[in-house]
């Protein structure tokens, strides 16, 4: 590997930076981080800023910044910066040659366009660019002649079976799913389930909003959406099936009828070393599959009168234009509800249902089109909370 990696960070307190740290550990020699953001927990940040010497600091919340600037606690000579407009100048630093955008929700899409536009590669953790705007994202990388790397395990799985083979040969897309905590529950069973029952997964360490998406199987709709943007297929090209042991992290199905798998244990890690690597490989900073042992892989198909988000997912899917949009910005709306205990955890699915309902479907006219969708989506999702 000739050049270093020298990465901006979006999302650094979260899960995803936390094992994109994990990678630069193992990799000191190879990988930079200069440029670090998050919403509002500055100490983390600082903590970060500190061991890694990093001096462009972005906080999203101006409160937060405030406090984190007259703190003492980064570094001297550190540069803040603050709000959307901040996350923006931090993607575009010149030194930068890759930014990963890992927060949550579609506060990183303004930033992925301003790295892309400044023509820095992008490795998306964040579904919810793509699904509320991948039309305009990937024409901008397009445009702009650069890279974007999924982080998603899923989506990253079905990046590197594709490898260099070209798009006529490939058939269809067979995304895997864990099932999320509820996976062996019923109906009745899921409609009692508070916040504390469904912040639990069997096999990953997520936040609090994507976990509930994985016990809803709505991640999984959001990313059968991404994956019609990254590989250039249609959502009836992309079969979901559920997977417990979270083993196979997806497939991809050739015209002649070969299969093939990517397997790894379920650990960010490795999805997230291929992006900032690629096309490289290096040793993994966690140990890999042990075929010595006894392994089992299971798969069935997913229930979608039982995760009726997964249903409507590939229903905007299939109907694209605005509806992903309002898709991603209703459930986000009720998430959040039902972690505050507003809403009961089966009353999500009924409110994207309403949501969706309450919107002529159409085809954006531009990105500020498509953020005024989000915007009128949430405010009749909350209305409806």
């Amino acid at each position: 590997m000739t050049t270093m990696r020298k990465i901006v960070l979006l999302g650094a307190t979260g899960s995803i930076g936390e094992n994109t740290l994990k990678v630069l550990d193992g990799h000191r020699d190879k990988a930079q981080l200069v440029g670090i953001a998050a919403r509002s927990r500055w100490r983390e940040l600082s903590e970060i800023a500190r061991k890694y010497s990093v001096k462009n600091v972005a906080i999203f919340e101006e409160s937060a910044a405030k406090e984190a600037e007259s703190s003492g606690a980064f570094p001297a000579g550190t540069r803040f910066y603050t709000g959307e407009s901040g996350l923006c100048e931090l993607a575009e630093l010149p030194e930068a040659n890759l930014v990963v955008t890992a927060v949550v929700g579609t506060l990183g899409l303004r930033p992925t366009l301003a790295a892309i536009r400044s023509r820095k590669d992008v490795a998306v953790a964040s579904k919810e660019i793509l699904v509320l705007a991948g039309r305009f994202v990937m024409n901008a990388v397009r445009e702009y002649g650069v890279k974007i790397l999924p982080v998603d395990s899923e989506h990253n799985a079905i990046f590197q079976c594709i490898g260099t083979e070209p798009q006529r040969h490939l058939d269809r897309i067979i995304l895997t799913a864990s099932g999320g905590i509820f996976r062996d529950s019923s109906l009745e069973e899921m409609s009692r389930a508070r916040p504390a029952d469904a912040l639990k997964n069997p096999n990953w360490a997520m936040g609090p909003k994507v976990t509930v998406d994985s016990s809803t199987m709505a991640n999984k709709g959001l990313e059968l959406i991404e994956a019609t943007w990254l590989f250039g297929l249609p959502q009836e090209k992309i079969d979901i099936v559920v997977h417990p042991q979270s083993i196979i992290h997806s497939m991809v199905k050739f015209t002649d009828g070969s299969v093939l798998a990517h397997l790894a244990p379920p650990s960010m890690t490795f999805p997230i070393q291929n992006c900032i690597f690629y096309p490289h490989r290096f040793a993994g900073v966690v140990p890999s599959l042990d075929f010595s042992q006894t392994l089992s892989l299971e798969f069935r198909a997913p229930n979608y009168e039982k995760y009726k988000c997964l249903r409507l997912a590939r229903e905007c899917a299939r109907a694209g234009g605005i509806a992903p949009a309002i898709f991603n910005a209703a459930n986000e709306i009720a998430v959040d509800a039902f972690l505050r205990e507003r809403v009961p955890y089966l009353a999500i699915p009924e409110i994207i249902e309403k949501t969706l309902a309450a919107f002529p479907l159409r085809e954006p006219s531009s990105l500020e089109d498509v953020l005024a969708v989000d915007a009128g989506a949430r405010l009749t999702a909350s209305g409806l909370i």
